[in-house]
């Protein structure tokens, strides 16, 4: 026993150290020229989300691993040896809310402040914000913890009266007692009065956790609901849309001096929006047009790479070529794989979370048969699933990033990431991370019980008042499956479409 606990810790810490080192690696390689050697304090943001959120989320496979450690225990204290998964859960959660709400908010308002400021003036505008959202936040949560932080959990009283020690125990649905008196101690038998509502104050921890994870929950289901179709189907689309062949030089001439045209008129835009911004005209057209701008060059700068893909150049135009096509080839098989997953995943929802009683637990028993075959193989299956939902709500934000108004923008890009668009990216993915794992937890409720998140997520957030409507009627997850057949639908009458060219400029005056 002692000896699978401490491999436990030493696979726990040997998987936050690879975690901090991948994180840091993708900064690396992801950020904007323009950042390098500069920015540290928010890149330090950057790299501390990003452990955050997958430590997270491998937090529910090592949950499982921590219950498995008192599986065979000798005596009742042997789990008290094993790691402390509910308060690392609570501490996970309340540092991802403190880096989503204040942390992350109060690095881009300094990174976007202007340039022409002090740094202590932007400091300063920064923190005034986070003042005002931590003051609005504290009192909002302090006004639902006292009104409604209560959990309310449907129990029975039974009582029965005391009867002499049997010399053979003959239990039946006719008798489910012991001896020949009052019933009253069998719930089969009980009557519906016997119900009761047994109503215990929460944690503020717990509280904070569950309302965050609300807030999680909405994106979840609109993001992680369009994403589950649209990640294997884009990547099936992207196949289907490739460039069959390379074009003449006269076309590529032709494409890139009209690019090159719009990029003019882009610049001349963005200049003069800049010098409104020095003037002080900062209003509601202004920041209408700031979004047109940012719009237009990400759909600008996606047909030069286009353009450059269909017409490559250099030495090693050949390879470069022979690469593209690889490429693609890869997307495909990719795709259809993640297809196969995003069915199980839907088809898991409908038939153990939709169905009442459900018709099978279906993945739960794939990830016990993977256990029984080698002890790692079906934790690892079940953190894979965990992960591609994870993956699923980032690519439905980025999918409709390009088409709802009310979206900035912040695509990630390999060598061409600003930190503010880092910043977005990683608040999104802590926040939605929580309601993954919370998801999860529900879906995967026969594999994954008894741990400590069920007791968060399943037992407590499910009983809080106000909040355990929401996941008595699934709601989250009636949209997540709804969302899911509506992008599926899109993509069979649009998607299949050949794509034109994107890059008009149309700025509103």
């Amino acid at each position: 026993m002692g000896d699978f606990n401490l491999a436990l810790v030493i696979v726990a810490i040997v998987v936050c150290v690879l975690v901090f080192i991948f994180n840091l690696y993708l900064l690396v390689n992801y950020q904007h020229p323009d950042d390098k050697n500069q920015a540290y304090f928010p890149k330090f943001v950057v790299v501390l989300g990003l452990s955050v959120a997958v430590i997270s989320i491998l937090m529910l496979p090592a949950d499982v691993a921590n219950r498995q450690a008192c599986r065979h225990a000798i005596y009742n204290g042997a789990c008290n040896l094993t790691l402390p998964m509910k308060d690392l859960w609570l501490a996970i959660y309340i540092i991802d809310s403190i880096l989503v709400f204040f942390v992350i908010p109060f690095a881009m308002f300094y990174y976007e402040g202007d340039q022409d400021k002090t740094v202590g003036k932007r400091m300063k505008s920064a923190l005034l914000w986070v003042i005002v959202t931590a003051i609005v936040c504290g009192l909002l949560l302090g006004i639902l913890y006292g009104l409604i932080g209560k959990v309310d959990f449907t129990v029975r009283h039974l009582e029965s009266s005391t009867a002499a020690f049997p010399s053979n125990f003959g239990f039946s649905s006719s008798e489910p007692c012991v001896g020949n008196g009052a019933r009253e101690c069998s719930a089969y038998t009980a009557s519906p009065s016997s119900e009761t509502t047994w109503t215990m104050r929460s944690t503020f921890p717990e509280y904070v956790v569950a309302l965050t994870t609300i807030a999680g929950s909405v994106l979840f289901s609109i993001f992680g609901g369009v994403g589950i179709a649209c990640l294997p189907l884009g990547l099936i689309v992207s196949f289907i849309r490739r460039p069959r062949a390379v074009i003449t030089r006269s076309q590529y001439i032709k494409e890139a001096t009209e690019l090159g045209k719009k990029a003019r008129e882009l610049k001349k835009a963005a200049d003069a929006l800049h010098q409104e911004q020095k003037n002080g005209s900062k209003g509601r057209k202004w920041r209408k047009n700031v979004k047109a701008v940012e719009k237009e060059l990400l759909l600008l700068e996606d047909d030069m790479n286009a353009l450059e893909e269909m017409y490559p150049q250099g030495e090693k135009a050949e390879a470069t070529w022979a690469m593209t096509i690889l490429g693609y080839l890869a997307k495909l098989v990719l795709g259809v794989f993640g297809l196969i997953v995003s069915i199980a995943w839907v088809a898991h929802i409908v038939i153990y979370l939709l169905i009442d009683p459900p018709l099978s637990p279906f993945l739960n028993e794939v990830f016990i048969k993977l256990d029984d075959a080698w002890g790692l193989l079906g934790t690892a299956a079940f953190a894979f699933f965990c992960f591609y939902l994870l993956l699923a709500v980032i690519a439905g934000e980025m999918m409709l990033g390009l088409r709802l108004v009310f979206i900035t923008i912040h695509p990630m890009k390999w060598g061409a990431t600003l930190m503010n668009s880092f910043l977005f990216n990683v608040g999104l993915i802590l926040l939605s991370s929580i309601s993954v794992i919370q998801f999860c937890s529900t879906a995967f409720a026969y594999y994954a019980q008894a741990t400590a998140a069920q007791e968060i997520f399943s037992h407590t957030l499910q009983s809080l008042r106000g909040i355990k409507y929401l996941y008595k009627y699934n709601v989250f997850q009636i949209a997540f499956v709804a969302l899911a057949g509506l992008t599926f639908v899109y993509y069979m009458v649009f998607g299949w479409r050949k794509k034109k060219p994107s890059g008009r400029f149309q700025l509103s005056s």
